[in-house]
């Protein structure tokens, strides 16, 4: 069965997601993990250290200003899972208008970003890259405060990594992460509405919420 962009959406829409072996691979294999990676919207965690970076940093937040950026930056490593067909289907997505990008700038040069897909209320996070320290973490943050604001309920991350533990991400069994993604679903939510916030604001938020 070939890979194309409606059996993505069936698949996310499933609880399962692709991947490849490496980024030369034209096989594309689904995965479906028994412990499922989520970030909670109501308890990311920003560091002090984190927090001063978003107020001094110097960056500049945009969204779906360059997918295909974003997309081949989190590529951009000795080993990745996405590979052309992968890279290809997500650029379809995203001309659909089912997958996004956020994108952390310094002097007009692509810094860092996270780029996932959307149904209903539920976020997908595919990836996320950094050339610049902590852009992605900024990333992440305006990540959170977007899906919260734009009606979001689940945060799916596939899988729980250090960096993920400790900005509040966490696990959950393969049978809760379906009840969570089945109430997403049901839900509506719109990634373009909201206006990038001002640093100050984010912060404010989400010292709010977590």
């Amino acid at each position: 069965m070939s890979l194309t962009a409606d059996l993505l959406l069936h698949a996310y829409s499933a609880g399962v997601f692709p991947m490849a072996e490496h980024r030369d691979d034209p096989e594309v294999f689904w995965v479906d993990p028994k412990r499922r990676g989520i970030l909670p919207l109501d308890g990311f965690r920003i560091s002090r250290s984190l927090a001063k970076r978003i107020r001094n940093g110097g960056f500049e937040i945009t969204v779906n200003r360059d997918f295909a950026g974003v997309v081949e930056g989190c590529a951009d490593r000795a080993e990745t899972w996405i590979s052309a067909e992968i890279r290809d289907r997500y650029l379809e997505l995203h001309a659909m208008g089912n997958a996004h990008s956020l994108e952390v700038w310094h002097q007009g040069i692509l810094a860092g970003g996270t780029y996932g897909v959307s149904l209903g209320g539920a976020f997908f996070g595919e990836s996320m890259f950094s050339r610049r320290r902590d852009a992605s973490k900024v990333a992440l943050a305006y990540l959170v405060d977007r899906l919260v604001q734009a009606g979001f309920i689940l945060c799916d991350t596939q899988f729980l990594t250090p960096h993920l533990a400790s900005l509040g991400g966490i696990e959950v069994s393969r049978a809760r992460y379906r009840a969570l993604l089945r109430d997403a679903l049901s839900n509506e939510a719109d990634f373009d509405r909201p206006a990038v916030p001002a640093p100050q604001l984010l912060l404010q938020r989400m010292t709010q919420t977590s």
